[in-house]
């Protein structure tokens, strides 16, 4: 792999306002870069290349005229592709939907360029964002996403080219989404800072659903702090109650005492021995400025309930697309029948989950009202080989996570790197708070990471 400079959205801000760079000139360079390094890794469903040197100049002209939209502005960027955008395709990671275009920008979108954000490109995904159940990495019309840290090694999914096309240089930030994982795990594959918001504090508005009622949109970024700025811009949604994005995302008072961490309990069993020995450090960092108390989770099959959630709606989303036969065209081949239990799944057993799924989500609750957050490794092992089937990975390595509970009740979580694990590859610390303490998780992310107080 080629070295670039990793720079922060905080960094490129300070420099296109000194006047080191411009709007246009990172415009620029991260087209070439996505054409040739993000195409590499697999990561570019469609380079905006016209798109983005206007949006770039009309940036570098307000910027010109004192007109300054935030710490977006001029910073390019890329968004998953099942994010609508008008006048350029969105594929869903789809053959059969390559090419298509939908002729509306979405929610966040819309947000971005208000913000001033530039967008360099659409970025490549697994398939169906990964609800049909792909078992190994080739599951996506542009190929296997590689890893920014090693091309031998599988990106993640589903968003993978959000994460190799951030973790290589490609742009500084993207947009990924997160039904169970999607944002996490391609943030942690390619030693990224990635947040997955509280469930409905950012608008899905023109963007594909895959369960309705687990879908996540977030940044996927170099840092906690840039984590923060792009959430300035996408916090608010459709659910907002009135409210002004800005006032979601209120930085929490200044803790009087330590803060208060509950670590999972058996988080650090069933990983790699790198990913455990990360993990410890992580919690030595944590213990600088908090206390630890070690916790189970509620009795709650989480991992079966949220199964359920995404067959089912998974189902009822993609039921035209299954039945017309267009799913042969896929490219996984477990793809190719994927969701069909989803179809005849009973009702009651989707209600059954539904009503478990309140029962955790009350339970969750009270677990994490005596806590400033919890915490586990992101991923229990580093990024596999791009060859291996995912089998043999996933059925050997069964720590504790936080990924089926955290999805499953929409909770607020933040992947942080902490450190090189098997082959050299990153492994990742998870951060999750209570519902809506958005804020709070992000700025005890940046406190890990040596930017807060």
């Amino acid at each position: 792999m080629s070295q670039h400079p990793l720079r922060t959205i905080a960094q490129l801000g300070r420099m296109i306002r000194s006047g080191e760079v411009s709007p246009t000139e990172l415009a620029d360079d991260a087209l070439a870069r996505l054409e040739t390094t993000g195409r590499s890794l697999n990561a570019v469903a469609t380079l905006t290349a016209d798109l983005a040197r206007e949006q770039a100049a009309v940036a570098e002209e307000e910027l010109a005229h004192g007109v300054d939209r935030g710490p977006l502005h001029g910073i390019p960027y890329g968004a998953k592709d099942l994010l609508s955008t008008a006048g350029v395709p969105t594929s869903w990671g789809m053959a059969p939907f390559a090419g298509r275009v939908i002729d509306a920008d979405a929610r966040v979108i819309a947000q971005l360029r208000e913000a001033g954000a530039v967008l360099a490109g659409k970025l490549a995904m697994v398939e169906g964002a990964g609800g049909f159940g792909y078992m190994q990495p080739d599951a996506a019309w542009t190929g296997p996403g590689k890893s920014a840290r090693n091309p031998d090694a599988w990106a993640g999914g589903s968003s993978s080219g959000s994460g190799s096309a951030v973790g290589s240089g490609c742009v500084p930030f993207a947009i990924g989404t997160e039904t169970w994982g999607s944002i996490h795990i391609p943030s942690a594959f390619n030693g990224l800072t990635g947040f997955r918001p509280t469930y409905a504090l950012v608008s899905k508005e023109g963007a594909m659903a895959l369960s309705w009622t687990m879908d996540k949109i977030g940044p996927m970024c170099l840092t906690a702090e840039d984590c923060g700025l792009v959430m300035q811009a996408l916090a608010g949604s459709d659910a907002s109650n009135g409210r002004s994005p800005a006032s979601w995302f209120e930085p929490p008072p200044p803790a009087s005492g330590p803060l208060r961490f509950a670590v999972l309990k058996g988080a650090a069993e069933g990983v790699q021995p790198e990913v455990a020995a990360n993990f410890e450090r992580s919690l030595q960092v944590l213990e600088g400025f908090g206390t630890l108390e070690e916790v189970s989770l509620p009795d709650v099959p989480w991992s079966d309930v949220a199964h359920v959630v995404i067959q089912c709606e998974g189902a009822a989303a993609f039921e035209d697309f299954i039945l017309s036969g267009q799913r042969h065209q896929l490219t996984a081949p477990e793809d190719r029948t994927g969701l069909l239990d989803g179809l005849v799944t009973p009702a009651v057993d989707y209600l059954r989950a539904m009503r478990m799924r309140q029962i955790g989500m009350r339970a969750m609750d009270d677990l994490l009202r005596r806590f400033d957050a919890i915490v586990a490794p992101a991923t229990a092992f580093v990024a596999p080989p791009i060859t291996d089937r995912f089998d043999a990975w996933f059925g050997v390595y069964t720590g504790e996570s936080l990924g089926a509970v955290g999805n499953l009740c929409g909770l607020p979580s933040i992947a942080l790197p902490n450190g090189p694990g098997e082959r050299g590859l990153p492994t990742s610390l998870e951060i999750m708070g209570r519902a809506w303490d958005d804020a709070k998780v992000i700025a005890i992310g940046m406190r890990y990471q040596g930017m807060g107080s």
